[in-house]
């Protein structure tokens, strides 16, 4: 008979919203009840986030047996059989080979294994082992070196080489020095650094620890948006355990290194993202980008020389340290080394937390890991790199994902959010999405941004309407090319890319709108119209009873009837009719 060693119940921020906190509790009383000696552990984000909650039985062999979609009511399952007579609930068990095989876990290694509020649990995973190899085996420029010769990107977006990054803020002598990670995570459909920070904090303490014995900083910040409440609760026990530990504050380990941080929390302004206007936010300032240079690595916080590093790019570190450069630089291409976590969401079967060696291709990861389209549906496309990344078309699927192959694309890498689009979705109102986001998003500061993206917007919306013309999609582009050029900072330089990305491999949707007045997709709902088959109908007046505007009414007293003018093409009649009764309909009203 197998011997439970331990229970993990997912409640990072998606576990939680799928009522895992109750699954937890279920556990803990069913095994109290059994006299069953087996502890049940809260853990972070185990990455299949479609099979949400799960729970993870962990044999004393190291076999784990996933459970998904468990409700409170399966934990009397679950601990009577699972655990006490050790027979597997077969029903609730989830085969997580297809969406794990394939992934190599560097930062995400403990992502789901380990209590992200105990110290104890990280340091039995060889935590804070690559600082004390620091601190005792390396100098600065050794930890520098180290960097460099992994080939370690900045995972924030623009993929600048770290070890250049670090080695830069190091030559500087004016102190303080400054080390910043950056948690402003902000892009829709991405969680990623949310994810690190709720399942695995101590990384990220320990990548900032080593960073600024490298550079020399004495000081730091980690800037995390206030939308995170469980990753900021989390990363506050994390630093009060690591400074009474002495992993932070004075003398480090006993050394002659010291230094600390606090915590800043932003208000969500994804222009903040940005170094300069991230560092304005941290003084005090309206979060607005300046002209570089100077750069932060010799003019940043208060004036001083400063590093800037991400979530991700942080908690890469001290598995480098650990396991030596060359073993990172083992994985991924030439130019674009180690892996990648990337945030998969839209129209996918598996939707979740991943990470990849960089080269993997977006079929690989759409199909592979990802379990193919929603309803066996087909791809249209992967938006890529958030607002400020570009829509890549099914036909590019075997694109390799790493930083140039996607430049060439149109899109970017980005923080790593990767949104699977289907063939029900229309990529001019994609566009018109990401761009409405970028624009109210604007900081205002230059003309370009704050003017080009808001006409760029009114001409998109024109389109979405039927309303567009021909000389409108030239005059859109042509700013996008522009606001591209002229943009004082990476938001404004980046929000033409889903608009010359969509134009570039769907021109003949933006052919539609505007000609034809019709979206293929069936989704501006300007260009649509809602109408019943009097063949089909029944007259069972259910759509009568849904409607919330009461536009549908008896026709001849046999069916029911759309009101074209009041109808506010909600889709909720098509939704609810049993028959199949109600047709949606695209393009000029031909006699």
């Amino acid at each position: 008979m197998r011997t439970v060693r331990e229970v993990r119940v997912g409640l990072a921020t998606c576990g939680i919203a799928a009522g895992a906190e109750a699954v937890y509790e279920a556990l803990v009383t069913e095994i109290s009840a059994a006299r069953a000696a087996v502890p049940v552990k809260r853990v972070g984000c185990l990455g299949m986030c479609f099979n949400e909650p799960l729970v993870e039985v962990v044999t004393s062999d190291g076999t784990v047996d996933r459970y998904g979609r468990v409700g409170p009511s399966d934990a009397t399952r679950i601990v009577r059989e699972g655990i006490v007579r050790g027979i597997l609930v077969a029903d609730l068990i989830v085969d997580s080979d297809a969406f794990l095989g394939r992934q190599v876990r560097i930062v995400l290694e403990n992502c789901g294994r380990i209590d992200p509020e105990s110290l104890d649990e990280y340091r039995s995973c060889d935590g804070y082992r690559g600082l004390e190899k620091v601190l005792r085996k390396m100098s600065p420029g050794d930890v520098v070196a180290e960097m460099t010769a992994s080939g370690l990107r900045g995972r924030g977006g623009g993929g600048f080489p770290a070890g250049t990054k670090w080695a830069l803020a190091a030559k500087e002598t004016a102190t303080p020095k400054y080390m910043i990670c950056n948690a402003d995570e902000g892009d829709p459909g991405a969680f990623m650094d949310r994810s690190v920070l709720e399942g695995d904090p101590h990384r990220v303490l320990e990548g900032m620890v080593i960073a600024a014995y490298a550079i020399g900083a004495s000081r730091g910040y980690v800037y995390v948006r206030a939308e995170y409440p469980i990753a900021i609760t989390r990363l506050k026990r994390a630093i009060a355990d690591a400074r009474s530990a002495g992993f932070l504050g004075e003398r480090i380990l006993g050394s002659d290194f010291s230094f600390d941080l606090l915590i800043k929390e932003g208000a969500g302004a994804f222009v903040c993202g940005e170094e300069t206007a991230l560092i304005a936010s941290i003084e005090g300032r309206r979060g607005m980008p300046r002209r570089r240079p100077p750069y932060p690595s010799s003019s940043g916080l208060r004036g001083k020389p400063t590093c800037i590093n991400n979530v991700e790019t942080l908690a890469n570190v001290p598995w480098i340290i650990r396991h030596g450069a060359s073993a990172f630089a083992a994985y991924g291409t030439e130019k674009s080394k180690g892996t990648k976590v990337f945030a998969l969401a839209g129209k996918i079967k598996n939707c979740g937390l991943i990470e990849v060696p960089m080269g993997m291709t977006i079929r690989d990861i759409v199909f592979g890991i990802g379990g193919g389209i929603q309803n066996d549906g087909e791809l249209k496309a992967v938006q890529m790199g958030g607002p400020s990344g570009g829509c890549i078309p099914a036909s590019l699927a075997d694109t390799p994902v790493d930083y140039e192959a996607l430049k060439a694309t149109g899109a970017i890498v980005g923080s790593g959010g990767m949104i699977v689009l289907d063939q029900e979705t229309c990529m001019v109102d994609v566009a018109r999405f990401f761009l409405d986001f970028t624009q109210k998003e604007s900081c205002g500061k230059c003309t370009f941004c704050r003017v080009g993206t808001k006409r760029m917007l009114e001409v998109l919306e024109r389109i979405c309407a039927g309303r567009g013309t021909t000389e409108d999609l030239e005059r859109l582009l042509d700013l996008g090319r522009k606001v591209k050029a002229n943009s004082l900072c990476g938001l404004g330089q980046t929000s033409p890319n889903p608009i010359l990305t969509t134009a570039a491999y769907f021109r003949d949707e933006y052919a539609a709108h505007i000609e034809e007045r019709a979206c293929p997709a069936k989704v501006c709902k300007p260009l649509l119209r809602y109408e019943i088959n009097p063949e089909a109908c029944k007259n069972c007046k259910l759509c009568t009873r849904q409607c919330p505007v009461l536009a549908i009414s008896d026709g001849d007293g046999r069916v029911q009837r759309i009101d074209a003018a009041a109808c506010v093409k909600c889709g909720r009649c098509k939704q609810v009719c049993p028959f199949g009764a109600v047709n949606v309909s695209t393009g000029k009203v031909t006699a």
